[in-house]
């Protein structure tokens, strides 16, 4: 058969109007986080100073935004969600001069061809809010799908924008979404970045159904107050304020700089940027850095990139900054318009205006390196990763000024209020003549009185300087601290998860025995291998499982430390595979209770962990290298070192003992685990020829001087620990009687 002809090219169509706008809306919304950046840019344009958020799974299903703002009229709502409408713009000239986010009239147009879209506005003007529905930028009657007018309804000044059923008439882009948690952080994210930005504008986010928000922010703050409300105390302590423009060099917050809303002057090349970035002690996997230009969330990798190489010479290898730009350049030199989501710009003298900010970024690092500091703690490891001479980890030493201050304090915060207060006078007064204390009344109140250990007598000076009350001359550990306060302040986290485990210890406080705890008084280490401890509280004496007591204690202070854990450094640090090895060979009875080798068992432990190594740095600063090295782990209580020899243990625990599928279950139970990693193990005898006493020396100090103290403080205990770990044994009143009757 012969070849035919060349087959006829395909004639060209125009698209259907419908098709064209699918395709348009398409490149504006992405997800539902963009779709959120765009209404979030019309409040801001609106002059809202109030803006609400309302999530429900990740947006997919509805994402409802409510402002303050100035509203919309009514005859502008037939065609607000038509295409190119927009109240921003007459001219192509006017595109040299915009100030405003919005421009194109493009998003809401885009929303009402993938999304059910519905309006609620009022301005000032109106007597009562309208309600407008949308289809294909259309303005219909939901019920019918007919053309129609906005209908009257009770609402208040601004508007209130919902969008339901995102990408309903688009499977494809559904199913390319993630999932809704993640879809919902993206949300948080923007929003987050809006609030830095514009910190005199209250925003709130939540989940629909959620009584709390997971984002809510004052309105009348600045960008500082923000950065430490939103990103954590981690970020805002070691915060650098720059100002840097055309016509000079970087300022700090100190020094006669900009107006902070200052703009540029006539000339078209000036331009005036405000920079907050974190000094050397901060270190991060990821970059955070939030640019906004003449106000607008954009993104600029060659920025980002110089800015990390300003770091370079500061900052470990694979750590990264915190850093907020704000970039003022004259309009007429900027050209807002390429790209469809406003996501980029591109403006005149970019290299220049680059190297001149990141030029001020390394002057003031290196001004502030002299007083850098480290948040961790500095253990030295023996031969083969494993640790030795752990007997000798003890606190520094305190200065006898700061000892007397701390006895001084714990004694006023277990007198409680003044005695006057009760009607008692202090002695030699008129009222002591008439009321007599007896003995039985008496409660001891000082820590200065005897403690158990005291009691006993002494054979020889050395013995007698371990059993005194008094802190015991201590070998200086090997630690590096740089802790300005004692006090455990509580991280801002917005997860709901977390959130909910706070308020689940909240709720099972138990009122009398918080105030046994917080009043009590130390009496001694009853027996140190089954971890009984005696405390004195008023005129009762209580027998207390202080181990039990401690792991509450420790879990609590992982929940209220989250996300924001100083760290204990191992170095060098020891190979993750060989530990949990160690810990798996310990194991005699493993063969029974799974049907795995040890060697799988070992490699699935290894990979859980591996592959969580970020998430697990993140939350839990517990840093574990790309090679598989365990770098640090996290610090709970100040000057408290849990005995290393369990380390094995604890990562080993890890594998099994978390439940890495659900989010609160797995915070949860990895706090436990870190929790029983922390609490103080009874020590192993060492023999009949080792002095006790001397054996358990740091041990008995680390219980009373640490462990007491930050129990009476940190401590929110539970009913569950009066069924068997905290007994009463003795009241002065009912010993009385009994001596009495004898």
């Amino acid at each position: 058969m012969e070849d035919g002809p060349a087959s006829e090219p395909k004639p060209i169509r125009r698209l259907n109007e419908t098709l064209i706008n699918k395709i348009a809306a398409g490149e504006i919304i992405h997800r539902p986080a963009s779709a959120l950046k765009e209404l979030l840019e019309n409040s801001l344009d609106a002059g809202a100073i109030s803006i609400k958020a309302t999530v429900k799974e990740g947006g997919m299903k509805l994402l409802q935004i409510q402002d303050n703002g100035h509203g919309i009229r009514k005859s502008d709502l037939p065609i607000l969600a038509e295409r190119f409408t927009t109240s921003k713009l007459s001219t192509f000239s006017d595109l040299s001069r915009i100030t405003t986010y919005g421009f194109r009239g493009e998003a809401l147009a885009s929303i009402s061809h993938v999304a059910h879209l519905s309006v609620v506005t009022k301005t000032k003007a109106d007597s009562c809010a309208w309600k407008a529905t949308y289809v294909d930028g259309a303005l219909v009657d939901p019920k019918t799908g007919q053309k129609t007018e906005p209908r009257p309804c009770a609402g208040n000044d601004g508007t209130t924008i919902s969008i339901e059923d995102l990408f309903y008439n688009t499977p494809t882009r559904l199913s390319a979404l993630r999932s809704t948690s993640e879809e919902y952080s993206r949300i948080l994210d923007v929003m987050i970045k809006y609030a830095i930005h514009n910190p005199s504008v209250s925003f709130m986010c939540k989940k629909a159904g959620s009584p709390t928000p997971d984002l809510s922010t004052p309105s009348s703050s600045d960008t500082s107050t923000s950065i430490r409300l939103l990103y954590g105390h981690s970020i805002a302590k070691e915060l650098i304020h720059s100002k840097v423009s055309s016509k000079g060099k970087g300022k700090q917050r100190d020094e006669d700089a900009m107006d902070e809303d200052e703009e540029p002057d006539g000339d078209s090349e000036s331009w005036n940027a405000e920079l907050y970035f974190t000094n050397a002690n901060y270190q991060a996997k990821k970059m955070i850095f939030l640019l906004f230009i003449n106000h607008r969330l954009v993104e600029s990798p060659r920025m980002k990139r110089a800015l990390e190489a300003a770091y370079q010479s500061v900052l470990p290898k694979g750590t990264s900054p915190f850093v907020y730009l704000s970039l003022l350049i004259d309009p007429r030199a900027v050209d807002v318009n390429v790209h469809p989501t406003k996501r980029e710009v591109h403006f005149l003298n970019e290299e220049a205006i680059i190297e001149k900010i990141a030029d001020s970024i390394q002057e003031n690092l290196a001004k502030q390196s002299h007083s850098r500091s480290f948040e961790y703690q500095t253990l030295l490891t023996g031969p083969g990763g494993m640790l030795k001479d752990t007997d000798n980890i003890l606190p520094q030493k305190r200065s006898r000024k700061e000892a007397s201050d701390d006895e001084r304090r714990g004694a006023e915060e277990r007198e409680g209020p003044s005695s006057s207060k009760h009607g008692l006078e202090t002695p030699g007064t008129a009222s002591e003549a008439k009321r007599k204390a007896y003995p039985h009344q008496k409660v001891r109140t000082s820590l200065q009185d005897r403690t158990l250990d005291s009691m006993f007598r002494v054979t020889n000076q050395s013995q007698g300087e371990a059993s005194s009350s008094k802190i015991p001359e201590t070998p200086t550990p090997p630690v590096n601290t740089s802790s300005k306060s004692r006090d455990i302040k509580e991280s801002q986290c917005y997860l709901t998860s977390v959130k909910n485990l706070r308020q689940s210890v909240v709720r099972a406080k138990h009122r009398q025995l918080t105030e046994i705890l917080e009043k009590h008084i130390f009496v001694g280490i009853v027996d140190i291998h089954r971890c009984l401890s005696l405390v004195q509280c008023s005129t009762k004496l209580y027998l207390l499982n202080h181990d039990a007591l401690a792991e509450e204690m420790f879990y609590q202070l992982g929940l209220r430390q989250f996300g924001d854990f100083s760290r204990i450094k191992l170095d060098p640090p020891p190979s993750l595979r060989e530990m949990i090895q160690v810990a798996v060979d310990a194991e005699d009875d493993l063969e029974s209770s799974t049907s795995l080798s040890r060697a799988e068992v070992i490699n699935r432990i290894v990979k859980i962990l591996m592959d969580r190594r970020e998430m697990l740095s993140e939350y839990f600063s517990l840093n574990i290298s790309e090679d598989g090295r365990v770098e640090s782990i996290p610090l709970l209580l100040r000057d408290y070192i849990p005995n290393l020899d369990n380390l094995p243990s604890f990562l080993m625990r890890l594998g099994p003992q978390v439940d890495w599928m659900s989010e609160a279950e797995c915070f949860e139970t990895f706090l436990r685990e870190l929790a029983y990693f922390y609490t103080p193990t009874p020590p192993i005898p060492l023999g009949p020829d080792v002095d006790e006493k001397e054996q358990y020396k740091a041990e008995r100090w680390q219980i009373q001087h640490i462990l007491f103290p930050a129990m009476r403080r940190y401590l929110v205990p539970p009913k569950s620990l009066l069924d068997r770990d905290v007994v009463q044994i003795a009241n002065l009143p009912d010993l009385y009687k009994v001596f009495e009757r004898c």
